[in-house]
Order: C-alpha cells, then structure tokens, then sequence
C-alpha cells in the first residue's frame, strides 16, 4: 500500500537506534582513550583531549549509521497521482553572475522534456536574475531572446531583474511568490546549475497531487559533467554513495525531511503561508539575511504541520559541482557561515524537534573539523604538562614499577575510527553488487576499484578540507562576513601558482605541526604523517587534483548512457554556438510580459 512516509513508530525507532549507537560509540572512544592518556597519569590534557575524542567520533559514528540505515532499510512506495494533471507550475530559476548561454541552455532542454510528456502548458520558467554585473546582465537578455526563439516557450518563459538583491536567493524567490505565486500551485525551485528530465517533473507533480499535506519534495540530485580528477572523484562518490545516505536520512527523517534549496518542487500556498524569513538582528556573520535559508524553510513547513520529504528513488535530477579543492572550498565557506548562524534558530518558537536537532547536525559538521584539529593540538602539547612518572609508587619497595602499556587501547581506537570512516563505504560496495545497481558503475569489480580508488583519495586530500573549514569557522568566529560570492563553472583548472596562492597558509601549518610533534612529541611524528604530509605537499595536490581526468575509474551511470535531457542540453548548445547571439540593440524590443514575471 502506497503512503507518504514511514510510519511514525519506524521513524523513532530508526532515530533512537541511530543516536544510542551513535552515543555508544562516542563514549567507547571517550573511554579507550581515557585509559590510554591516564597511563601516565591523569591530567587536564588527558581528559581535554578524551572529550574531543567523543565530540569527533559520535559525528563518525552518526555518518555511518546514517549508511547502515540506507542499507538495512527500505523507504514505503510514495503515493502518486495517476490520472491526467490540471495544477499548474512554476519552475523557478534564480541566476547570480552567471554564464546565460549554459544556464538558458538548461532551461530550453527542459522545455523541450517537458513538451515529450505532453503537459507542458502546464508548466512556466521564471528566470529570476540577481545579477550585479551589467555586461552579463545584458548578455542574459539577449539569450533569453534567443531561447525564446529557439524553443516553444513564448508566453511560457519568464525574465526580470531585480534592482535590488535584497535577501539574495531566497528574496528573490519570496518576491515572486508574492507577486505572482497565487498563479501557480507548485514551484520548482532550481540552481543555475540545475537540469531535470520532463518526466522527473511531472511525477513530483502527480506525488504533490496525492498527498495534499506534502509541503515539500527533495529530490537528489546527481553530479554530471564532471571533468577534472577532483570533480569526477566527487561526481563518482555523489553517485555511488549518497544514495544509500539519503535513504538513511529519509528514514530518520520521516516528515520532517530536508530542503537542500534546489532540484525540489514546494507547495506555493503551503510556502507562501509559513517560509517569510525574518532578517536576524546584527550585524553578518551571525545577523541579517539568513544565508543557509533552505533549513530553515523547511524547519518553518514542518512547524506549521506540512510534510517535508525526500524521495530518493525520483531519477532524472542533475545538478553540476566545482571542478576544484578552491572552489569546493569556496563554496564551503558559505555554507559553513550560514549553518553556524542557525545556531540563533536552534530555540526558535514552535520549531519540531528534529528541526532543532537537524540545526545541530549542521553546526557540528563544521565544528567537527575544529575538534580534530583542536585535539591533534592538545597531543603535541600534552607531554609539556604531563607530571612525571612515578616509578616507585609504593613507599618503601626497592623495584620500580612499570607503568601498564595502553598501546593496545590506542590501537583499538584508531582502528575503531578509520572502521567508522571506511567500513560503511564498503558495505555500499557488496550491497551495490548483490543488488545489481554496480552494473551502472561498470560491474562490480569496476565498482569496487572506483571505490578504493575514491577512499584513497578522500584520505589524502582530508586534511587540506580540515583546514580550509577550520579557517571559515574561525573567520565567521571572529566576525568575517564572506557574503554570497558568485558560484565559479566552467574548467576549473588550477595552475601551481594559483594553487599555492590559495594554499600556502596549509603548507606552512603542516611543517608547523611536524616541527613541534618532533620538538614536544617525537613519538607522536609517525602518527602524525598521514595528516601533516597532505598539508606540505597541498598546492601539489590542488593542481594536480584540478587537471582533467583521463581514468577509467570513477565510471557513472550518466557517462555510460547520457540521460536524454542532457543530450537534449547538448544539442541546444551545439546550435546556439552555430548561431549568433542577438544584438544588443534588440534587446530593447523584448516584449513587457516577456521581461518582468
């Protein structure tokens, strides 16, 4: 029987088997470590550290029975309308400083998906500009003539500029709803990056239809047209992997799912009645606009009792990712600055539980980071305050004792750790060849050499990501607005000059780090390579990381057999570089219902 979420009881079991194991975990390590660093003697640093250990390895722990979840769990079929649809629909796409010949490109495939189901008069773009700059403001209107003569959207294709981008992406989505949302029942909400199949829509239409308490329906979106060896790990890892994790975070979820801010259909009156974001008192980074809005959106549907839900078997969802650490980084920056500002929402009126818990989630990945580099920190410095061995404990015994080896315990903890990072990736490994689903990874051997390849890679380039999000945490702690830069496309290629310039701060804290573990705790150097290595060696890692990739590794389903709307996609580029743009002078003949929407 077909319903629209798991049931309450399996949620809460699934949330309680979660966080006790995920606790359990957490106080294991808090525990082996404690014996290990109390070998010597109990201090201040001993128990420091043991905390971190416990704050860092519940985070582990959380991911991966996030996975396990994913693995052991199967998500109710969703309810689904099947008869013709009438709702009409809106897709929403907000562009800041981007290239509109990629961008509209999108859109003309999609109308051109769209018109294959036979519904789409059902279905509008709006494109939404924010974009500051007037020269591409003004390459924007003349590729929007040219969409609109190259496909069949006239009358269907929207195009305004703001004057002001107040609210950034989120304003200018709510600006629209207020002004011409009452015509729509549903929006899709995309990225300038974003590209779905016309199919893909229309059934998140028809499972709005069936369940008139869904507010919201996250899709997830797959990386595509990923070229460079850092973008194709990622691309291979978002395809392979996040499946499994989605289904794990569905299950937890329930109702009260996510919003990740694009590649989602909403409920416009539903959106209109509970989404009004307020600007936050202060000054950025902890005040004004809200930055990571989609959170906090969907915490403000599930508080006025609509359904938030992501569906993870929807296929024919896209979405484009950064071809390099730099820009991954970049990005990362504002994503960190706008989960730490929800730390003044945590207690917000009404919100549901899990919400608040969801604001937690978010704070902590970034924190996390901050616990391992605090607590590597804290193992170099540990031997300047640890008090000396006493090796005649025992008044009046003329033989020292020896203080019990805790090597053991360190091991097992290490062990544990690189178990909670590794382990449920392999899992998805054997899970994905029993099941079949590695065929679209190249068979499973293929499957399985992509994934080793991945845990490899992620393993070396670890450290770069903890210093580059423990450098956003401290500037949003100190009070560094980063703002809303715009998102970098295209080929991503790095020299080793630009990589140095964005990386040599990495470079300088690892041999930081090596030269005082050697000069404090020189039994600590060796433990200490697999993270200080990367750091010295980051511009090299960068550029090297941002080349194009050659491999026969990191095979996904979309490189096998494009999907037809990218092929659609690529079609109308192909055209559009055969054919010139309009001239500028014709943009002034756009017709009023054309550019404003």
């Amino acid at each position: 029987m077909s319903r629209s979420a798991p049931s309450p009881r399996r949620v809460f079991v699934t949330r309680s088997l979660a966080l006790g194991t995920s606790l359990a975990a957490a106080y294991g390590g808090f525990l082996l470590f404690l014996q290990f660093g109390a070998a010597d003697g109990l201090d201040s640093f001993d128990i420091l550290r043991s905390a971190l250990i416990f704050a860092s390895t519940f985070w582990l722990a959380w991911g991966a029975i996030t996975a396990l979840a994913g693995l052991t769990t199967r998500p109710p079929v969703p309810a689904r309308q099947t008869g013709p649809i009438t709702a009409r629909s809106v897709i929403l796409v907000p562009v800041y400083n981007e290239d509109p010949v990629a961008t509209f490109a999108r859109i003309a495939a999609m109308e051109a998906s769209l018109r294959a189901t036979g519904f789409a008069h059902l279905f509008h773009f709006a494109i939404l500009s924010d974009t500051r700059d007037d020269t591409i403001a003004a390459r924007e209107r003349m590729w929007f003539l040219r969409l609109l003569a190259d496909s069949d959207g006239e009358g269907r294709i929207f195009y305004r500029r703001r004057v002001k981008n107040k609210g950034r992406k989120a304003g200018n989505i709510e600006e629209f709803i207020k002004r011409s949302g009452a015509a729509y029942d549903y929006a899709v909400i995309l990225d300038a990056d974003s590209l779905m199949e016309g199919e893909t829509l229309v059934e998140m239409v028809r499972r709005m239809e069936a369940t008139p308490a869904l507010g919201l329906l996250q899709t997830l979106p797959t990386i595509i047209h990923a070229r460079s060896r850092f973008g194709r790990t990622m691309q291979f890892a978002g395809s392979f992997y996040s499946p499994i994790f989605a289904r794990g975070l569905a299950m937890m979820q329930g109702s009260t799912g996510p919003f990740w801010g694009h590649n989602a259909i909403v409920r416009v009156r539903a959106f209109a009645e509970s989404c009004a974001l307020p600007e936050l008192s202060g000054k950025p980074p902890f005040g004004g606009h809200i930055l990571s809005h989609d959170y906090v959106e969907a915490a403000l549907l599930a508080r006025a009792g609509w359904i938030v839900r992501v569906d993870d078997d929807l296929k024919g969802s896209y979405e484009e990712g950064p071809e390099n650490i730099i820009d991954h980084a970049k990005r990362d920056r504002r994503w960190c600055q706008g989960n730490l500002q929800h730390s003044r929402l945590i207690f917000a009126p009404g919100l549901k539980p899990w919400s608040r818990f969801v604001f937690v989630q978010g704070i902590l990945a970034y924190i996390a980071p901050v616990f391992w580099l605090a607590f590597l920190a804290a193992s170099i410095a540990a031997p300047l305050f640890a008090p000396p061995i006493d090796y005649f404990p025992i008044e009046s015994w003329p033989f020292p004792v020896l203080p019990v080896s805790q090597v053991s315990k360190a091991l097992g903890l290490a062990i544990g750790v690189v178990g909670l990072l590794f382990l449920p990736k392999v899992l998805i490994v054997i899970d994905a060849a029993l099941r079949g689903r590695a065929q679209g990874f190249g068979g499973a051997l293929h499957a399985a050499q992509s994934t080793v390849a991945e845990l490899l890679f992620s393993s070396i380039t670890a450290p770069l990501f903890l210093m580059f999000q423990t450098r956003s945490v401290l500037q949003v702690l100190r009070g560094a607005d980063g703002g809303w830069p715009a998102q970098s496309r295209g080929d991503g290629t790095l020299s080793l000059g630009d990589a140095w310039a964005a990386s040599h701060w990495i470079v300088t804290s690892g041999v930081v780090v090596l030269g005082a573990a050697q000069w404090f705790a020189p039994a600590l150097v060796l433990w200490l390579l697999p993270v200080a290595l990367p750091m010295v060696v980051a511009p090299l890692l960068i550029a090297w990381s941002s080349l194009p990739s050659r491999t026969e590794l990191f095979l996904t389903p979309t490189e096998r057999t494009s999907a037809p709307v990218m092929n659609l996609q690529e079609a109308v580029l192909t055209r559009w570089h055969m054919v010139a743009a309009p001239l500028p002078e014709q943009v002034a003949d756009v017709p009023p219902r054309h550019a404003s929407a």
